[in-house]
C-alpha cells in the first residue's frame, strides 16, 4: 500500500487525474477465471475481497483519488448478490467516482449492480481481424456501438508491439513469441483512440505505462507504449 500511495501522490502532483484500479492476477491465467462451483467457497472469496477493497477504498480517500474501481474483469463472481452490500461499505470509506471495469465481451450487459456505479467502464480487447484491410471502419463500427449503451469509461484499452497483436489484443507474450512490431501498435491505438473521440467517449485509459522509466523500448513485445511509436500517438491524443 505504501508504493501506491506514493504513486497516487505522484501523479496527483503532476496534475493527472487518479483512478485506483486493483487487479486480482491469477497465475496462468486470468481474473475472469475466478469461478466457484460451491457457494460458501464464493462468499468466502468476496469476503476476503471485500476487506481488501476497503483497505484501497481508505487509501484513495485519505490521498483524494479521483475515482476508484471495484474490480476489473471479474466475471465469474460478478453477478453475487453480495456486491450490493460491498458497494455500500465502499461508499462509506470512498467519496469519490465508483466504477466497475467489465470484461468486454458481455459482462456489463449481465452486471446486476451497473445501476449503483456513478459510471461503469469496460476494457476494451476485441479481436480486429489478421490484417489492415478495413481496420479503421471495424474499430469505427466497434466504437459506435460502445456509445450506443449510454455514459461509459474505457477502463483499459491496449495491444502488444508484436506482429499479428491485433488478431488477439488481449494475448499476452508468455502466450505467444512474436517479432515486435511498434507501427502495428501505434496504428491501431490511433484509430482506437480517434474513433472513441469522435464518438464521444474520452475518458480512456490505455494499457499500459510502467512506472520504471526503462521499460518498454523498440524490441520489447508487451503492452507498454513506453519508448515505442504509440507513445506519440499517445502525447498527440492526450497532449491538448
Amino acid at each position: 500500500l505504501d508504493q501506491l500511495r506514493a504513486g497516487i501522490r505522484q501523479a496527483s502532483g503532476l496534475g493527472l487525474k487518479v483512478l485506483v484500479k486493483p487487479h486480482v492476477w491469477v497465475p496462468q491465467t486470468w481474473a475472469g477465471a475466478i469461478e466457484f462451483s460451491d457457494l460458501a467457497d464464493q462468499a468466502e472469496w468476496l469476503r476476503r475481497y471485500r476487506a481488501l477493497l476497503l483497505d484501497l477504498a481508505g487509501l484513495a480517500q485519505e490521498e483524494g483519488a479521483d475515482a476508484l474501481a471495484l474490480g476489473t474483469e471479474l466475471r465469474g463472481v460478478s453477478g453475487d448478490p453480495a456486491w450490493t452490500g460491498i458497494i455500500a461499505d465502499v461508499r462509506g470509506r470512498f467519496r469519490g467516482t465508483v466504477t466497475y471495469v467489465a470484461h468486454w465481451d458481455g459482462e456489463l450487459d449481465r452486471l446486476p449492480f451497473r445501476a449503483l456505479l456513478d459510471i461503469p467502464s469496460i476494457s476494451l480487447y476485441p479481436p480486429l481481424g489478421d490484417d489492415d484491410a478495413g481496420l479503421a471502419r471495424r474499430i469505427d463500427t466497434l466504437a459506435a456501438n460502445l456509445a450506443r449503451q449510454g455514459p461509459l469509461w474505457i477502463g483499459e484499452l491496449g495491444l502488444r508491439s508484436a506482429v499479428g497483436g491485433q488478431a488477439k489484443p488481449w494475448e499476452s507474450p508468455e502466450e505467444r513469441d512474436a517479432p515486435p512490431d511498434g507501427d502495428l501498435q501505434a496504428r491501431v491505438l490511433d484509430h482506437w483512440l480517434t474513433a472513441l473521440d469522435r464518438h464521444g467517449l474520452h475518458n480512456v485509459l490505455l494499457w499500459r505505462w510502467f512506472s520504471d522509466p526503462d521499460a518498454g523500448g523498440p524490441q520489447d513485445t508487451d503492452f507498454t507504449l513506453q519508448g515505442k511509436p504509440a507513445e506519440a500517438v499517445m502525447k498527440r491524443h492526450f497532449g491538448g
